[in-house]
């Protein structure tokens, strides 16, 4: 393993060594180009913070700061669609990174591939600008859960597990091809409880990017905007019904959960929504409490647990990444939290069709990942 830690940790240098050999060499022959548009970039960044320990038990996994590189490829938004005109000209791409946890024995390293937006938090491009990015997609983490060999790692059940990134940073224009960001990211990696043990693990950290551009057209003029992604009304009702997966107990059975859920949402200009609405959830392991509880089955309404919920969502075209906070109204006995909560993407079809994924927690611990589909109904 350390032989391993060693060979990254030289080819990460070597690779750093040659990008900054490369950027240099291009700005000095880029010099003479004009009339271009930067369309693709390239962008390492590194990372370093520590893993907040959200719960006292998993605080003997922290053995050092760990360690995030990234390699970023994305292409900057042309201005030829409504919501990339919202959102102040995004860039897109996908993110490969390596996280090193400084614990090579217990929790190894996480290898994640993953989409990701970045968005300029004012309209005008200035020398110093605020931006935002959302990173969502699948990471694998070479030390998991295991009874005999890696019984001490109660965070990461599971090799595969989602991975979520939120980025806070400031683009600082050196030149037209060349920019570095500095910035604060936040980044969480869990299986959703599908396999126990998932207490998850969370990384706060410091972050500097070196962002260049690669020259590629002229520039083009847009004589026609692509709204086809704006909202017919203010006001519209959602429903949705996912189904998801948790484990009760370690090795135990998995169990299956059912969520029927009903809203209402507000559009404030295209990129914003608020919601107001009730989530209706079946789950096994809430039945098993109660039987545990009661001494006797469930029935009827008493299988049911229900929560009244506020969101929000930020819209980028077709999807929105909604955040809700719910408080359980109904329910016969208090396994869990009362305050459950929702994070997640959902994808808007010109039908109508939605196709949702969430994170459903209570507090900080994840209960299950919901995989759904519904419909959206505008009102005038």
């Amino acid at each position: 393993m350390l032989i391993f830690y060693n060979f990254v940790d030289l080819l990460i240098k070597l690779l750093t060594y040659l990008f900054f050999i490369f950027v240099f060499v291009s700005q000095a022959l880029a010099q003479s180009i004009t009339n271009t548009s930067p369309i693709w970039f390239v962008k390492p960044v590194v990372n370093n913070g520590f893993i907040l320990v959200h719960r006292s038990n998993i605080s003997h996994l922290v053995k050092g700061n760990p360690t995030i590189y990234e390699l970023n490829i994305g292409k900057s938004s042309s201005g030829n669609k409504l919501w990339q005109i919202e959102n102040n000209l995004p860039d897109i791409g996908i993110s490969l990174q390596c996280i090193d946890f400084k614990n090579p024995l217990q929790l190894g390293y996480a290898l994640t591939a993953s989409p990701y937006i970045e968005i300029p938090l004012n309209k005008t491009p200035k020398i110093l600008r605020p931006s935002i990015r959302l990173c969502w997609g699948l990471t694998y983490i070479t030390k998991s859960y295991d009874s005999i060999e890696n019984k001490e790692n109660i965070a990461i059940g599971s090799h595969f597990n989602s991975f979520v990134q939120f980025r806070c940073f400031w683009r600082f224009k050196l030149s037209n091809l060349l920019r570095i960001e500095p910035g604060i990211t936040f980044t969480h990696a869990s299986n959703g409880k599908a396999k126990n043990p998932n207490l998850g693990l969370n990384v706060a950290s410091l972050n500097l990017g070196l962002n260049y551009s690669i020259q590629s057209k002229a520039n083009q003029c847009i004589t026609k905007i692509d709204s086809s992604t704006k909202t017919n009304s203010k006001n519209e009702v959602i429903f949705f019904t996912a189904i998801g997966f948790n484990q009760k107990n370690i090795a135990s059975p998995s169990l299956k959960t059912f969520v029927y859920s009903f809203a209402y949402q507000r559009n404030l200009r295209n990129s914003h929504k608020y919601v107001l609405g009730i989530d209706v959830f079946y789950d096994q392991n809430y039945l098993i409490d109660y039987e545990n509880v009661f001494k006797n089955k469930a029935q009827g309404i008493d299988q049911l647990r229900m929560s009244i919920k506020l969101g929000y969502s930020y819209n980028v075209g077709r999807f929105s990444f909604p955040f809700e906070l719910g408080y359980y109204f109904f329910q016969k006995t208090n396994p869990d939290e009362l305050i459950v909560n929702r994070l997640g993407v959902r994808y808007y079809s010109k039908t109508g069709l939605i196709a949702h994924f969430g994170l459903r927690t209570h507090f900080a611990v994840a209960y299950n990942f919901e995989y759904g589909l519904g419909y959206r109904f505008s009102l005038k």
